[in-house]
């Protein structure tokens, strides 16, 4: 069975709709034309029927020029709770971690690219669920590269983070937030 004949989940339509959306308060789609899609994603049994909804549509909203730099030279860089993820992130620090947690964060582009240049450091990577990872272009000389159940393959709607860059001494660590169990 091929990637596109798999089925999809509430949650793989919801992003879908919110992407439709989008479009629209960009200007990029009539209002009879959101409101057919939207109809066509909320019926949307395969990753195939999600993607022609969104096919016509600009994977990124910004310019793949616009890079941020976070860098420390003896500290750490870590970004938590409600910040903007830029479309493209580049950090480096040599004897610190890298952490982004992404879970909560303001993150227009289904697409993120992240750089990373860490010499003594480990980084840890937190997506949003449903978040894919696809960390080929990284590289740990002495440390290791884990991402748990994170999936590698890019889907419709849904946070796409490409890791690149390398680490000397640390370990690279992508993986969605701990569920907190409450008893009462």
């Amino acid at each position: 069975m091929s990637e596109m004949q798999m089925r999809v989940s509430d949650e793989d339509r919801e992003r879908t709709a919110q992407q439709l959306q989008q479009a629209f308060t960009e200007g990029r789609l009539t209002h009879p034309e959101l409101e057919e899609r939207l109809e066509n994603a909320l019926k949307a049994k395969t990753y195939g029927d999600l993607l022609g909804l969104i096919s016509d549509l600009p994977a990124e909203q910004a310019p793949a020029t616009e890079v941020v730099e976070l860098a420390s030279k003896s500290g750490g860089v870590k970004r938590t709770g409600d910040w903007a993820v830029p479309r493209r992130l580049r950090c480096s620090s040599k004897y610190g971690s890298v952490e982004l947690d992404l879970s909560k964060a303001v993150v227009p582009h289904s697409v993120v690219d992240i750089e990373l240049d860490l010499t003594y450091g480990s980084a840890k990577i937190i997506l949003p669920e449903g978040g894919a990872v696809n960390v080929d272009a990284f590289n740990s000389d002495w440390g290791h590269i884990s991402t748990s159940d994170v999936p590698n393959r890019q889907r419709p709607g849904a946070l796409y983070v490409v890791i690149t860059g390398r680490s000397k001494y640390g370990a690279l660590s992508v993986r969605y937030p701990r569920r907190r169990w409450f008893t009462h």
